[in-house]
């Protein structure tokens, strides 16, 4: 359990420095979609209700305050693994609350726009910013946040101050006398 919490919260900060790209898109699309629940009430608690969501105010807050939250998390690159885990979940299942049911055309939410409305070829169409987030959000879980990360700035600080601990003192922590 102690190395999964390690894991989780001292991830690597040798991924590439353009992960902070990867950072910025899906942070801000997670950040401006749960803005746009809050703003529009047919993308928050319209859409759950249509869905067939239990609780759809409640399940709409609490996504919208995890994307809010989330996405600023990964805009600082601060928790990124810990806040990858339900951003999967979240994906996953909105990928399959919207998608199945748009295949075999049974959708509850307007069709797409323009064709194709239904089948494979219209969940394909329509899955591609899903899909996108989702693999955005496995890849900052496997590689971690990326040198231009809070994270990386809280690790190289943890790092210098273990380096220079006396470790005579409690906690590790150097007094300067």
């Amino acid at each position: 359990m102690k190395n999964l919490i390690k894991w989780f919260l001292n991830p690597p900060s040798n991924a590439p420095a353009a992960t902070i790209l990867l950072r910025l898109m899906a942070g801000g699309v997670f950040f401006w979609e749960g803005m746009l629940k809050f703003v529009y009430v047919n993308q928050g608690v319209g859409r759950f209700t249509k869905l067939g969501f239990p609780a759809p105010e409640m399940m709409a807050n609490f996504v919208a305050i995890l994307e809010i939250g989330g996405g600023l998390l990964l805009l600082a690159g601060f928790l990124t693994r810990l806040i990858a885990v339900p951003f999967i979940i979240e994906m996953i299942v909105a990928m399959l609350s919207t998608k199945v049911s748009l295949f075999f055309g049974t959708s509850p939410l307007p069709p797409p726009p323009s064709p194709p409305k239904m089948g494979i070829w219209g969940v394909l169409h329509d899955i591609r910013s899903d899909y996108a987030q989702l693999m955005v959000v496995i890849f900052l879980l496997i590689a971690g946040p990326g040198k231009w990360s809070l994270d990386a700035y809280l690790a190289k600080r943890r790092s210098e101050v273990s380096s220079t601990s006396d470790l005579s003192r409690p906690y590790g922590l150097a007094v300067r006398d």
